[in-house]
């Protein structure tokens, strides 16, 4: 028995070259959206975690809902590196049973007050490559009852 070796065709030359130019937009653009859509997740819960911020200092007494809301913009700015207008933060103080209402001041919240905060961010601030979500707010929440 002999070996022969078969030497490769000149017909398949460049298919490795076409191959990879067809599959690699496809494999970055997979990679991108993916980091992408794992910043948007990561921005998401940075929002929330100033949100909850903004509640566990709305809900001690005699804080401002304008120290508050600088104290949710501060913090952003700290983590996500973006500046968002205060106008951007909503502060609700819904009153509890028999309290009076504090009118969204949480320097007049009562105990058991329901301090809720809530903080958008537009997509086109902190995305990366893409704009896919171009239109969307990241949204955060966190709502606490006054102390």
């Amino acid at each position: 028995m002999q070996r022969t070796q078969h030497q490769p065709s000149r017909k398949r030359s460049g298919s490795a070259i076409v191959e990879t130019a067809f599959m690699l937009p496809i494999l970055l653009g997979v990679t991108f959206g993916v980091v992408e859509f794992g910043r948007a997740l990561m921005v998401s819960n940075l929002i929330t975690n100033a949100a909850r911020e903004g509640a566990r200092l709305g809900i001690v007494k005699d804080t401002t809902t304008a120290e508050v809301k600088e104290a949710v913009v501060d913090q952003i700015q700290k983590t996500v590196g973006t500046t968002i207008p205060t106008s951007s933060v909503t502060v609700t103080v819904t009153p509890y049973s028999n309290n009076p209402d504090p009118n969204n001041e949480t320097a007049n919240a009562m105990t058991r007050d329901l301090v809720d905060i809530e903080v958008k961010v537009p997509y086109n601030d902190v995305g990366y490559f893409f704009r896919y979500l171009a239109n969307v707010d990241l949204k955060g929440q966190a709502a606490m009852r006054h102390e």
